[in-house]
């Protein structure tokens, strides 16, 4: 679902994700830049939890950017995790049509997060969502700023932990 189009038109927003952890799981961050290029508003937040692992931090900086959003818009989410970007479009229905279950060695198991992915499920129902991968640290700044403020949400909750 790679978008290679031009830029969204002023009745879209643009969300960049990331998150990071220092261990796997271990101390992580979260992070996000909600943009509106039509009114050139922006909004940024990031926060961090002790014990977590890398894929919730990205799955909450999604569930966290999305939250910020008052009405249905269209959203081009832009993040290094495929996880996040697979999950969204292809995982999450089937493992809904399977009771929140999903295929293991042959036998359905619980979904890894399900209570971030239901979550997530629930805020992107209201909203039409396109997803772009971009490649993380390789120089895209939305992306190097959000990884930039993960990092440093977990090292201050360190710091003052």
């Amino acid at each position: 679902m790679d978008r290679r189009e031009s830029p969204p038109t002023s009745g879209e927003v643009i969300l960049f994700t990331d998150g990071a952890c220092s261990g796997n799981p271990g101390p992580g961050g979260w992070a996000f830049i909600l943009r509106h290029p039509g009114s050139g508003k922006e909004t940024s937040e990031a926060g961090a939890e002790w014990d977590t692992t890398n894929n919730r931090m990205e799955l909450t900086a999604v569930v966290r950017g999305l939250s910020q959003l008052r009405r249905p818009t269209i959203v081009e989410l832009v993040t290094d995790s495929v996880y996040v970007g697979t999950g969204l479009s292809e995982w999450l229905p089937k493992w809904k049509q399977q009771g929140w279950k999903r295929k293991e060695k042959g036998r359905l198991v619980p979904v890894k997060n399900e209570d971030l992915w239901r979550e997530l499920d629930h805020l992107a129902a209201a909203h039409t969502i396109r997803f772009t991968h971009v490649a993380g640290h390789t120089g895209h700044a939305e992306n190097e700023a959000c990884d930039r403020m993960a990092v440093e949400a977990y090292k201050q909750l360190k710091l003052n932990g």
